[in-house]
């Protein structure tokens, strides 16, 4: 069919009823971008016959080579469908009957085929009364291709911002994968509605070579496996929405009687609510059945109007027993249900309206190919196909012009989107309140102009927008330096008015001739000057890039040259002046995948490219109408995981470390996910999600961004400190660096000791000027105490957010109500913290009970999962704002003073432990005494005490360096853990190749944790767990062994102790005995030790020679 004419979207873009905002999410390899090229040759974009293989959407080389998309893509769809009325509601049609079906490229009846969903399975289309006429509907879907790996799951948190509704694919025979949860619990977070589409079900026939029974049953398991999860998420919302109502309920009845509390919660139970709209279920429409690479979809209503006439049933009816427990009684012509059947062998409906005719068109096509069959086939379906066609050697070719025109997966697939995926309008509605108010679980009606705007989708209201991630483009794709195409018709026009002005200039000559004379030479040189001069523009655009936004409105119309706020990601609506900056509209665009159309306004609800905003938004913010005071932070907490691989990157050539630099910030704002850090050693440092991820920044850095040849550092993955409970080895010197052994050794009496007499952990330490003197007891945190701090770590950076907040200095009205409410949000916070902490502590044993009060800091970076404790049983705040005592008492050196030092050293130890200088987990410090000793007091001498205080600096520093080491030393007084981040790798393979996978992981330190064979399949199921510094290069090893037969998906899971102690020798007369001295057995603990020290620069303990035995030469040549 003929491309959509620019205009023809534009326009439609005014329509709100009538656009679609749609994203595709599955796995890796389920299909996605197969599904994208079907729907993009429903409007002329590519060839029906190359979709599937073009991969258009996907545009990088990269993506074409290794078959999966990295990046999200957009491009926007036109489709026309005739709905058949009635003679008394045709007239609010516009009267345009004819019919653009995109996905019925041959010319059969696609009138039919768009208003009955239908294209005649097993008889033709009944032709409609005198009285029904056709109402012509035109539609714009925004579609956003997703990635699949997880590499690039930050891709999807961006395409599901964007979108009001989903299309989730899975592949048939794999069911449902880890990233299907993530990918469903991505749009049920967003309030993005799905429709489920099973697709490959073409592999149950050809690969599987299962029954249509027996697929029947298959695929009703797979619908149970999604509805299970779904299930999973609204019950989790259940439970949360109603231990919410019952905390407030609670905090209401805290004055009243105990008896009456208890009676109150003694009757708990969970409110029955209708879950029955969130299920998927073929009879509702919700379901699409498919098979991408052979371009065919359906879905159960499509058969439902057709056997409707032949059984002489209601259609509606019908729709809901199509599929399910239902039988059709050969006898009465009778739907039945599985009661009725009384013992007799009758198929389900859906077997034998649907998939036997499926498997038929298979049969006689491609697994035992028979031509009479086939053309027996083509004329009963009434289509069209052509005798070449018939006649082709390949039978896919037969098979899809087949398919094409009976079951058009285009058509179906526009259609489910159209009837079932909300317009911005109605979803704006749902979505709007629970994004603005996100915390609470019935949002308040809209007050606000803004909100009321972004509530109702109102074109007219000021212009809020979502920027979800800076996508980096050619200069030459946008549409001010590309050349414009003309259509037919202007360039018949403009060859009318040259040809006018031809005769007019004759006219005016005088000389009678029909032409003007031309000189040859000066039109051939005029026109090889013009063609020099735009290939030199193309030369000179050539390699450079721009940022354009990648944004969707949600209020208001936006045009060229108008003036917005940007709000970035830190906005704050109580600091307006913060985070904020004005700017101009550049450009606005439409995205068609690999092209962009220039626009001079969007409308609300559309998705839309705007130019401008570089130096701006860094990744994502929100877009402001500057008519309007403060604003909204829409900038929302993604899916994605942490990046958890990081390289060091300089230029083989130092000269050109501006060009690395300057390619760093542009991929720091083309790729959401990447993070881009500059270490204190002057090292930049890339943090990436995988390995693939970093594979993929490494090319665009070389490429496009920096053009440069850069040497990349072995990949640095992060490691974590911790200590158990058991004996401690004897310490050697890598514990502690040469530089500190040194010093230790050149003072006169040990500073820093433990305390033989004092439980475990307990270090007695004094600053090196013996002015203050501090114990300090560490003991890891118990495993319940633990879980909490790091699964609640956004909590408490709210907290201390919250709390630290009302601490800013600041005379004005406005900031001191700003720091009245921080403060009572601070208190709100405090209290729901102390109350979840209580009972850990309680039941954590005697040495823990009722501390939770006295918690200091979170360390490290102020919110990690290590605590700072006040044992003192003194208050220890770092605030001696209110000291309202006398100037001698306030002005003398008191234990307050050093609050800030060790609240610092504190910080310092936990985010470098004495391991390797990587970040502790899961300690505790007690700080039991601090004492400001005589000296101190008398170093100002008979003057004043503010000439003690005079010397604080220096004091205080000694303190945090002192408290540093003392937490250290405290850390190995314990039996030191190394803790590993971990992989969960989940694969799927069939059971020719298991030993080999088994074979991979073992050798890699991986440990299975599960393993079941799929029913019904052939393939195995495995999950496990592999250390991240062991997975570079797993997915190619593991390929290679099982011959491309298993493909890992790896997800960072969490950090686990390797239970070996890093500092273990032989020691017992046993232990030498099996390993000798020089202990065989690799201490794996230590090597990892090691390796971060030598990179880090640290001291390692290495013996150069060990053992060395002299060589005896016996003989010479």
């Amino acid at each position: 069919m003929p491309t959509i004419a620019e205009a023809q979207l534009i326009r439609l873009q005014a329509s709100q009823a009538n656009v679609r905002n749609i994203c595709i999410l599955a796995h890796v390899d389920h299909g996605k971008t197969t599904l994208s090229d079907s729907l993009l040759a429903s409007n002329g974009i590519i060839s029906s016959k190359l979709a599937g293989k073009i991969r258009y959407l996907d545009s990088r080389e990269d993506e074409q080579k290794r078959g999966i998309t990295m990046e999200s893509s957009a491009i926007s769809l036109y489709f026309k469908i005739i709905r058949r009325v009635t003679g008394a509601n045709a007239a609010a049609g516009d009267g345009q009957l004819s019919v653009t079906d995109q996905s019925n490229a041959s010319g059969t009846d696609s009138g039919s085929v768009a208003a009955d969903s239908s294209a005649g399975s097993g008889s033709s289309p009944q032709s409609s009364s005198a009285e029904t006429k056709g109402l012509s509907e035109e539609y714009l879907i925004n579609l956003i291709d997703s990635p699949g790996h997880v590499d690039f799951s930050g891709e999807v948190s961006t395409a599901s911002r964007l979108c009001d509704g989903a299309l989730v694919l899975i592949d048939a025979v794999e069911g449902v994968c880890t990233q299907t949860h993530t990918v469903l619990r991505q749009a049920w977070k967003e309030s993005v509605r799905p429709v489920l589409v099973i697709n490959k079900i073409d592999r149950l026939i050809t690969e599987l070579q299962f029954t249509p029974l027996e697929a029947y049953i298959h695929l009703n398991k797979i619908l149970e496996q999604v509805n299970a999860v779904m299930g999973t998420f609204f019950s989790e919302n259940v439970l949360e929405e109603d231990y919410r109502k019952k905390a407030e309920k609670r905090r209401e009845d805290e004055g009243k009687e105990t008896s009456d509390q208890a009676d109150t919660f003694s009757d708990w139970h969970v409110e029955t609510q209708d879950d029955s709209h969130i299920y998927f279920n073929p009879s509702e429409g919700n379901v699409i059945f498919a098979s991408a690479i052979d371009g065919w979809a359906f879905r159960v209503d499509q058969f439902a109007a057709i056997y409707a006439q032949k059984l002489g049933m209601k259609e509606g009816v019908l729709r809901k027993c199509l599929w399910g427990d239902f039988y059709l009684d050969p006898k009465t012509k009778r739907v039945i249900g599985y009661k009725g059947l009384k013992g007799r062998s009758l198929k389900p409906l859906a077997v034998q309206m649907v998939l036997d005719n499926i498997w038929k068109v298979y049969e006689v096509v491609l697994t035992e190919p028979d031509k009479e069959k086939t053309e027996k086939v083509v004329k009963s379906l009434n289509l069209k196909v052509l005798p070449r066609d018939l006649k082709s050697k390949d039978p896919r070719v037969t098979l899809t012009t087949i398919f094409s025109q009976w079951l058009p997966l285009s058509t179906c697939v526009l259609l489910a989107v159209v009837d079932q995926l909300p317009s911005p309008p109605a979803a704006q509605k749902i979505r709007m309140p629970k994004m603005l108010h996100p915390l609470e679980s019935t949002p308040p009606e809209p007050s606000e102009e803004w909100e009321k705007g972004m509530v109702n989708c109102d074109p007219s209201s000021g212009v809020v927008a979502y920027v979800s991630k800076m996508v980096s483009v050619p200069l030459e794709v946008l549409p001010k330096y590309k050349r414009k195409v003309l259509t037919a018709e202007e360039m018949r026009q403009r060859g009318r008015i040259q040809k006018e002005q031809l005769l007019a200039n004759t006219a005016a000559a005088g000389n009678g001739e029909t032409g003007v004379q031309l000189d040859v030479d000066e039109v051939i040189a005029s026109r090889a000057q013009a063609d020099a001069k735009a290939k030199a523009a193309a030369e000179e655009l050539k390699g450079k890039e721009a940022l354009i936004g990648f944004a969707r409105i949600y209020s208001g119309t936006i045009r060229v040259g108008q003036k917005i706020r940007v709000l970035g990601p830190k906005y704050d609506p109580t600091q307006p002046t913060l985070h904020c900056s004005e700017v101009t509209v550049d450009s606005l665009f439409m995205i068609m995948g690999r092209e962009l159309i220039g626009l001079e306004e969007v409308p609300a609800g559309n998705v839309f490219g705007i130019g401008g905003l570089d130096g701006h938004v860094l990744k994502y913010g929100t877009l402001w109408s500057a008519e309007w005071e403060g604003g909204q932070n829409l900038v929302g907490k993604g899916m994605e995981t942490a990046p958890i691989v990081r390289v060091a990157l300089e230029p083989e050539n130092p000269s050109q470390m501006a060009e690395l630099v300057k390619g760093l910030q542009l991929l720091n704002q083309a790729d959401p996910a990447v993070q881009v850090l500059t270490q204190e050693t002057g090292e930049h440092v890339i943090l990436t999600s995988g390995e693939v991820h970093l594979q993929r920044c490494m090319a665009d850095l070389r490429e496009r961004f920096a053009k440069i040849e850069i040497s990349m550092s072995e990949p640095i993955v992060p490691f974590r400190e911790t200590a158990v409970d058991a004996p401690a080895q004897l310490m050697t010197s890598s514990a502690i660096s040469a530089n500190e052994h040194q010093a230790a050794r050149e003072q006169d009496e040990k500073l820093i000791a433990k305390n033989e007499t004092a439980p475990r952990g307990t270090i007695v330490a004094t600053t090196p000027n013996r002015h203050v003197r501090f114990v300090v007891r560490t003991m890891p945190i118990p495993e319940d105490i633990k879980k909490y701090l790091m699964e609640h770590g956004e909590q408490i950076q709210t907290y201390i957010e919250t709390s630290l907040g009302g601490s800013n200095k600041g005379s004005s009205s406005e900031k001191l109500s700003t720091e009245q409410n921080l403060e009572k949000e601070g208190i709100k916070l405090q209290e729901k913290l102390m109350s979840d902490l209580n009972p850990l502590f309680a039941n954590a044993g005697e040495d823990w009970k009722g501390k939770e009060k006295d918690i200091l800091a979170f360390g490290p970076r102020r919110i990690g999962p290590n605590l700072l404790i006040n044992n003192l049983g003194v208050d220890f705040s770092r605030n001696r704002g209110n000291n309202k005592e006398g100037d001698d008492e306030a002005t003398a050196i008191s234990i307050q003073d050093m609050a800030e030092s060790v609240h610092t050293g504190f910080q310092i130890a936990t985010n470098s432990g004495p391991l390797c200088g990587e970040p502790m987990l899961g300690m505790a410090f007690f700080l039991q005494e601090i004492e400001i000793l005589d000296d101190a007091q008398e170093s100002g001498g008979g003057t004043s005490a503010s000439e003690g205080r005079s010397k604080m600096a220096v004091t205080s520093g000694q303190v945090i360096a002192t408290m540093r080491d003392a937490c250290r030393q405290g850390f190995l007084d314990w039996s030191p853990r190394l803790m590993l981040a971990m992989y969960s790798c989940d694969i799927q393979t069939t059971a020719e190749v298991l030993g080999k996978v088994y074979a991979v992981i073992a050798r890699r330190k991986g440990k299975i944790l599960h393993e079941e064979m799929k029913e019904g399949t052939p393939f195995f199921s495995i999950q496990a767990l592999l250390p991240v510094v062991e997975s570079f290069g797993f997915s190619d090893d593991i390929r290679k062994r099982s011959s491309g037969a298993a493909s890992p998906q790896l997800i960072f899971s969490h950090f686990e102790v390797l239970d070996m102690d890093p500092f273990w020798v032989p020691n017992t007369l046993e232990e030498l005995e099996d390993l000798g001295e020089k202990a065989d057995r690799e201490n794996v603990a230590k090597k990892y030790m090691d390796v971060v020290r030598k990179r880090k620069g640290l001291f390692v303990e290495q013996k150069i020679v060990e053992h060395a035995e002299k060589q005896r030469t016996l003989r010479k040549n």
